[in-house]
């Protein structure tokens, strides 16, 4: 069975739908078919009835006679399958035109709706009665038979109205189902939307529903993002406890130690892993739902705390970003990314730093380019691991915030490209689920 809901719910509507139809189809026609025999056995009788009525004996020979015979055109036709006739002893006294020199025979006693065979094998449907008369000690047997052909044709009049009747109101009820699930359900596709919305960053809870089945539901997955929030937070506040106590005695050991110890390299890698440690730590921690952070404002703050390297390098930087595109999650994840970046391109950059935000409906692309050496196609897949240095005598630095930021975007779903930029020098692409 289906693991749709929607899908299991209409496959049961169709499979009890189908069967109760059916079996109204088969009562009602059933019925249908006892009635119109019924109707052509009571008209067989009456021709019978009217022909005993018409019986008389002869005085002079006692012969079996009948005043009249029925007028009924039918019994005119030859082979018509519309009989009658009237036997005396077994042996035919009078017979209906359609009989030709033909005659009926069958078993001795009463019958009705018994089946007989015309000459050419047609199914006749037959009555008898068998009696006697005053005056006469003839056994005397009254026999009327009509064609099963019409009894059936008669049916099927009936059957065919009502097997369309029947079918039309199958697809009706059918179309009933399909409406009647599309709208119960439709809470649960609200409630959907919902959750991506809050994924997406528009809310940081579900609204309450009008359906009283699922006002549970939301409230355990409103609760479960609140106990989200809460350790996330709990985590953040330990991590931020641990890096200051780590970093405290590191800080204290560098300056008791003469800056041209050996032992301050020692103390600037361990500060390095530190650091990476513990932004990997809290990166591959749980992600608060729900948030939904403007880029302009982000890409203005990180400016103005470069805006003292950028004026040391008389460098000008551009900024390309549209007043509503915003970023689909927490605001220091994104000023991790886009800090990281832009410190790379004062860094490495001569004159110009240029930052581009494109938004688009499902994804959102953020280049940073700079006019510096940038890299070649061999050193950009390096540049993205772990403590790689590709300049040991460059700028200083840990070798770590690229790969810091390749992982933040790989965590909201997205992935950190280097290319060449039309400026001369490196152009980071992040591309990211809006």
């Amino acid at each position: 069975m289906t693991r749709s809901i929607r899908g299991r719910l209409l496959l049961l509507a169709a499979v009890w739908l189908s069967a109760a139809l059916l079996a109204a189809f088969l009562l009602i026609a059933h019925l249908l078919k006892d009635f119109v025999t019924d109707r052509f056995d009571a008209e067989t009788l009456a021709i019978a009835d009217s022909l005993i009525g018409q019986l008389e004996v002869e005085d002079d020979d006692d012969r079996i006679e009948l005043d009249d015979t029925p007028l009924d055109v039918r019994f005119t036709l030859p082979l018509s399958g519309w009989y009658w006739q009237v036997a005396a002893d077994g042996a035919a006294v009078a017979r209906s035109g359609s009989l030709l020199d033909g005659q009926l025979t069958g078993p001795a006693g009463d019958l009705t709706g018994a089946a007989g065979h015309d000459t050419d094998g047609a199914g006749l449907r037959v009555l008898r009665r068998e009696l006697t008369i005053p005056d006469s000690d003839a056994r005397i047997a009254v026999t009327v038979t009509a064609p099963l052909s019409e009894i059936e044709a008669s049916l099927a009049q009936i059957i065919r109205p009502l097997a369309v009747a029947l079918a039309v109101l199958g697809l009706g009820l059918a179309a009933a189902s399909v409406i009647q699930v599309t709208m119960g359900l439709r809470s649960l596709d609200r409630l959907r939307a919902d959750l991506a919305h809050v994924r997406a960053g528009g809310t940081d809870r579900l609204a309450r529903p009008d359906v009283s089945e699922l006002r549970p539901l939301t409230d355990e997955i409103n609760a479960a993002l609140d106990q989200n929030a809460t350790l996330l937070a709990r985590s953040r506040q330990h991590l931020g406890n641990l890096a200051h106590s780590l970093k405290t005695p590191l800080s204290a050991l560098s300056n008791e130690l003469p800056p041209d110890h050996a032992g301050q390299a020692l103390i600037t890698r361990m500060d390095r892993l530190i650091g990476w440690h513990l932004r990997r730590a809290r990166q591959a921690g749980p992600r608060m739902l729900g948030q939904r952070t403007p880029i302009a404002p982000v890409i203005e703050d990180i400016l103005l705390v470069l805006r003292w390297p950028l004026a040391d390098k008389g460098m000008q930087a551009e900024v390309r970003c549209p007043a509503d595109a915003a970023f689909p999650g927490e605001r220091q994840d994104l000023e991790e990314m886009i800090g990281n970046l832009s410190e790379n391109a004062v860094k490495w950059g001569r004159a110009r730093l240029r930052v581009t935000v494109t938004p688009a409906p499902d994804r959102l692309v953020l280049r940073i380019e700079d006019d510096g050496p940038g890299l070649d196609a061999t050193q950009a897949p390096r540049a993205l691991i772990r403590g790689a240095r590709l300049d040991e005598l460059g700028p200083p630095g840990a070798g770590l915030g690229l790969a810091i930021v390749a992982d933040l975007a790989a965590l909201h779903g997205g992935r950190l490209r280097l290319e060449r930029s039309d400026l001369g020098g490196l152009a980071a692409i992040l591309d990211l689920p809006a």
